[in-house]
């Protein structure tokens, strides 16, 4: 029966890609045949590209506004040079807009496979029920609209998702050399991607304060010793937990074995940032670090908004409501400090205000911008997400959710522009790690995906608008 239930699944999931990549085909069709020129971020990405493809590598031959390391061109020309000797296609049509592009759809076709693994390894095989719910997921996730669409476009989205899923899975299967070789050319793809190298090294240290945390507790239960009390008692527990644990030469010599190819790997990243002066490769300007707090609330509603089946319930808006009431002062206390960082450190972004064609341009225009009021009384809705968020995943240990948040949080704060593209890697993170939500609820969030895409995918192929000033075809894109 087992065997049986196996082969099914691998039936089922056999069908979902095929299918998915068919409908991602005829899309890519329809994306070629209305944007035959480099769009958006493409006009430094493609070129790049193709005089790789064209054998020149000198730093010379350097686009200064590219800001990323050249992972994608790299691995693109490694993909599309055989190309040329096997078919005797040639430099033309290899090189081509088209076949740069296409690229990004084979990595989704990766990214697909990486997800229903991780699926298969993070959530656990317990009911027949699971593997519908595991390949709807995979379905779900694999045609989350932001990063869906950038896998029609010579972006960094696919490539990057790829090789940092393909660590993750690495790594939960304890092979940590090859996790942080993957996780090297994730950063080749993206520099902010080192973060989520660290959060498999971080994996690990979770895991093994999990099994120091329950011997210590069942120690103290053995020994009968009186609890903390207070507000704070919890989080006081933990805390002196992690000071004694930390304390402890063995400890540490044991968490340094388990993790030292991440630390070398982390290692050679601050030598990158010492020698080049920076994070970013070029446009220094406009990608300036700053501590920018309310990205991390942008991304609790942007969570929520994409969630909204598994974490927007009346029994949910009650239990946070009965939270609130029992622990008023604390929940006023984080109001106030909330309040306080959205007045002190929201930034405005010149790419933000400047350029109509993203989403995040309207957003910001007709709630933020138009009523400054607005952003202040954002902060319980924000709060709320925040908790829901959490909720969701109190089936993970305390500190697996510790090294998620601050993973999190190195990755979205320092972001100066609020960019949707930012959010897709630790969303595809925290949703790989809920428990698997039933059948009726992934069905829900499956089809407000497809129709989110349709409409995207509509609005960007057929109306189209020109600026004032140029007669350039431009269109609203994520």
């Amino acid at each position: 029966m087992g065997a049986g239930m196996a082969q099914l699944e691998g039936y089922y999931f056999s069908a979902a890609l095929s299918c998915t990549f068919l409908v991602s085909c005829l899309l890519f069709s329809a994306f070629s045949r209305a944007l035959r020129e480099p769009y958006m971020d493409e006009i430094f990405h493609l070129p790049q590209a193709q005089r790789y493809c064209e054998g020149r590598f000198s730093l010379s031959q350097w686009d200064p506004m590219i800001t990323t390391l050249p992972g994608l061109y790299l691995l693109s020309v490694g993909v599309v040079k055989p190309a040329s000797w096997i078919f005797g296609w040639s430099e033309h049509v290899v090189c081509s807009i088209g076949m740069l592009r296409f690229v990004n759809l084979l990595f989704s076709v990766g990214n697909f496979y990486l997800l229903y693994l991780l699926f298969r390894k993070v959530q656990p095989r317990q009911k027949a029920a699971s593997s519908i719910q595991r390949i709807l997921s995979t379905l779900t996730l694999a045609v989350f609209p932001t990063l869906y669409f950038f896998n029609f476009l010579y972006y960094t989205e696919a490539g990057s998702m790829f090789f940092t899923l393909f660590a993750y899975l690495m790594c939960l299967y304890g092979n940590h050399k090859t996790s942080a070789l993957l996780g090297f050319c994730g950063f080749m793809f993206r520099q902010t991607n080192i973060i989520w190298a660290v959060f498999c090294a971080g994996n690990i240290v979770a895991q093994k304060l999990t099994e120091a945390w329950k011997t210590e507790l069942q120690k103290k239960k053995e020994e009968r010793l009186p609890p903390i009390k207070g507000p704070f008692s919890e989080f006081r527990k933990i805390l002196q937990f992690l000071l004694a644990y930390s304390m402890s030469f063995k400890n540490l010599s044991m968490l340094f074995l388990l993790t030292w190819p991440y630390i070398l790997l982390v290692f050679m990243f601050c030598v990158f940032v010492v020698v080049n002066g920076g994070i970013v490769i070029g446009d220094r300007s406009s990608h300036e670090a700053c501590l920018h707090f309310p990205q991390l609330f942008y991304f609790f509603s942007f969570t929520v908004f994409f969630s909204f089946p598994h974490l927007l319930s009346p029994s949910k808006l009650k239990a946070f409501l009965r939270l609130v009431w029992k622990r008023r002062i604390q929940f006023f206390v984080i109001t106030l400090v909330s309040v306080f960082l959205v007045w002190k450190f929201t930034y405005v972004h010149k790419y933000l205000l400047a350029d109509n064609r993203h989403y995040t341009f309207y957003v910001w225009k007709r709630v933020f911008q138009r009523y400054e009021i607005v952003r202040y009384l954002l902060v319980p809705v924000y709060i709320f997400a925040g908790w829901s968020i959490a909720d969701s995943l109190k089936s993970k240990s305390i500190f697996w959710n510790l090294m998620f948040f601050i993973c999190l949080f190195t990755v979205t704060v320092p972001q100066k522009l609020l960019e949707f593209r930012y959010f897709i890697l630790p969303y595809v993170i925290y949703r790989l790690n809920i428990p698997l939500p039933p059948t009726s609820r992934l069905l829900c969030e499956l089809g407000c995906y497809v129709i989110v895409n349709f409409l995207t995918f509509y609005i960007f192929l057929n109306k189209t608008f020109q600026w004032p000033n140029s007669q350039d075809i431009q269109r609203f894109m994520w």
